[in-house]
């Protein structure tokens, strides 16, 4: 089904009291002028932000905050080491100040950002370097910049649970501790109190992969006082960073990941957390009460927060369908919503995109949380990229007059290479799932009869065509075995430059040369490298794939033996996306079984006959059905069709090389 689209409504109600408003001029730029009010509100300034605090002179100071959770079972609620960085001269003022936070389980373990900084402390265990820009840019502009180490990781007590309720909290906690509704101390053990008295508790969450997760699972809590959130390449439900359909995209489960995040305390007290993480996640692929604890997008209705989703259209790690199911509950509730999609896979916008990006979300925090009226609410929803540092727009996304199409697969005049378009099918075709194969094998050999796969090609497009949104394909199949995985990819055949997101990189090179994003201490630079897009040369461009064990084709949250002989009818669910198959290319349809290196094999090794007739992609379509229109048929190409090189091996951790 299509993603729905809305408006960016504009934020609620009056935004901020004639006093804030006069506290802010000395923050936004000389020439700004006030946007008119109506009368008896005060009116909203505009402009952005400026650096007129000291980054070198900034309090930087450590706080343990409260969690009221004892996940380690000691006897005393566990506390999460919060690090902060915030201008002096806000402090000797008394003005107080919004919050950006980054909560992570990484800043010990694995490191943040292209060049996996870490967090590092003086002598005397206060903060010096905190990874990333966010601290050298913003505190300058009068924010404060908050690193929360998760339970169990790096300075915290308790224990990590993957996704589940002490993680969240983790991040709760200290908005709840910002807004003066929790408590903090000086230290971990100590009772001495520590006071938020420098904040005015309007908070904005940011981070990639797990991080964005966190600040996914804390909006959903609804909690008073985050005010936004901006989560990159981010989980919606860890049930799907895990299984697809009861497919095992991975090897082993969220106690792995536990393993490769907690802190050395935690890994000598915590086993107890992590056999429970193993006990409620079973390998069968089956829905427990542990994922439903993990499953956000049930509680978008909760979200108070406005979000400013980024993702990767080609990261295989936290795969597209979490963003576009979080995209769709956001705005089946109206929430507040802006929207950036790349052609990387894994990758931070900041390098990507970098000096648009820094742009951007410096207008972003500056409306969210200083209430600058900078117009950023009624600019275009999405920024799209089409080709390698080649963006589009959209005012809303997906576009209006987008629609859900039926595509029908049907035979060709070769086994095992059939068509594609709007009229139905009938007879069958027949593969044997092959776990050496992949994606990428399938698909260089679309025109071939192979053993291994079904494709289905359409005749050359005659006009530009948009898929935007989420894709489904049903289909009907009858397997030799009990056991049997199922893929489906969607191909645009054609030549193209792309991203090359499957190298280590994911569609970036990165540069010795470095660029400089705020100000610099000797112990915390404001300077990173720079990245450029690797490209590809392709024939043919995979963009929306989807899996499932055909064991859960009666239901969804549980698997049974399959009986071979019979047919079964499954859908699978096809990552969002938003790709443009240019006039004279050819949209591909391949059904077939393990996907290498991006699902598990079954246990058993079948062979599945698709009944034709009863099986179908529904498919996303700008323009609607008559926008899907062919030329003349043309004799399909035999030689092989060169992609980027196949799915890499991925481990289980949401950060990945590029984190």
């Amino acid at each position: 089904m299509p993603i729905r689209a809305r408006h960016t409504r504009r934020l609620r109600g009056p935004l901020l009291t004639a006093v804030l408003a006069a506290l802010l001029a000395t923050l936004i730029s000389p020439g700004a002028v006030q946007a008119s009010a109506s009368p008896g509100q005060a009116p909203r300034p505009a402009g952005e932000s400026r650096p007129v605090y000291s980054y070198e002179d900034a309090i930087r100071e450590s706080v343990w905050v409260d969690t009221r959770i004892d996940g380690d079972a000691d006897g005393r609620t566990d506390r999460v080491a919060v690090d902060i960085i915030r201008p002096r001269e806000t402090d000797r003022t008394g003005r107080r100040i919004p919050v950006i936070m980054d909560a992570s389980p990484y800043y010990a373990c694995c490191g943040r950002g292209n060049e996996s900084q870490k967090k590092t402390y003086d002598e005397n265990g206060d903060p010096v370097q905190f990874p990333l820009y966010y601290d050298n840019y913003f505190v300058p502009r009068g924010y404060g910049y908050v690193a929360v180490d998760l339970a169990g990781t790096n300075r915290s007590d308790g224990c990590v649970d993957v996704g589940g309720r002490s993680d969240v909290q983790s991040a709760k906690a200290v908005v709840d501790w910002l807004n003066g509704r929790a408590r903090g101390y000086t230290s971990r053990t100590g009772h001495e109190r520590a006071q938020a008295s420098w904040t005015n508790g309007r908070t904005g969450m940011i981070g990639k992969s797990y991080d964005g997760t966190v600040a996914n699972g804390v909006a959903a809590t609804g909690v008073k006082g985050l005010k936004t959130i901006v989560p990159i390449g981010a989980i919606s439900s860890w049930y799907d960073y895990y299984f697809a359909k009861g497919a095992p995209l991975f090897g082993s489960g969220p106690d792995g990941l536990a393993r490769a995040v907690e802190s050395p305390e935690a890994r000598a007290r915590c086993g107890a957390v992590k056999q429970r993480l193993v006990d409620g996640a079973p390998r069968s692929g089956d829905w427990t009460r542990l994922w439903s604890e993990r499953d956000h997008v049930p509680d978008a209705g909760k979200v108070r927060a406005s979000v400013f989703a980024v993702h990767g259209m080609q990261d295989l790690n936290v795969r597209t369908k979490h963003f576009g199911q979080w995209w769709d509950a956001l705005a089946a509730h109206g929430v507040d919503r802006k929207l950036w999609l790349s052609q990387a896979g894994h990758v931070d916008p900041f390098d990507f995109r970098r000096a648009e990006w820094v742009r951007t979300l410096h207008r972003w925090f500056d409306h969210e949380l200083l209430g600058i009226d900078n117009g950023i609410d009624r600019a275009p929803m999405a920024d799209i990229e089409r080709a390698p540092d080649r963006w589009t727009t959209d005012r809303v996304w997906p576009p209006r007059g987008t629609d859900t199409v039926r595509l029908r697969p049907a035979k060709g005049t070769a086994p095992g290479v059939g068509t594609l378009g709007p009229r139905p099918g009938k007879g069958t075709e027949t593969f044997t799932d092959d776990p050496r194969l992949n994606e990428t094998d399938w698909a260089e050999r679309v025109h071939t009869t192979t053993p291994a796969k079904a494709g289905f090609i359409s005749r050359p497009l005659a006009r530009d065509v948009r898929l935007s949104g989420s894709s489904q394909v049903t289909v009907t199949v009858t397997p030799t075995t009990r056991t049997a995985h199922l893929s489906a990819v969607l191909v645009d055949l054609g030549p193209a430059t792309i991203r090359d997101y499957a190298d280590d990189d994911e569609g970036i090179t990165t540069l010795p040369e470095r660029s400089c994003w705020g100000a610099s201490t000797a112990g915390d630079s404001a300077c990173f490298k720079k990245t450029a897009a690797k490209t590809a040369a392709v024939q043919h461009t995979i963009f929306s794939r989807g899996w499932a064990d055909l064991g859960n084709w009666a239901d969804a949250d549980r698997g049974r033996p399959l009986t071979p002989g019979k047919p079964h009818t499954i859908t699978l669910d096809l990552a969002a996306s938003d790709h443009v198959v240019p006039k004279g290319h050819r949209l591909a349809l391949i059904v077939a079984g393990t996907d290498k290196n991006l699902i598990e094999p079954p246990a058993d090794r079948p062979t599945l006959t698709i009944d034709l007739a009863r099986t179908w992609a529904k498919v996303p379509l700008v323009g609607g059905a008559k926008a899907f229109t062919t030329s003349a048929s043309v004799t399909p190409r035999a030689p092989r069709l060169d992609g980027v090189a196949p799915p890499r091996p991925l481990n289980p951790v949401p950060g990945g090389s590029t984190s």
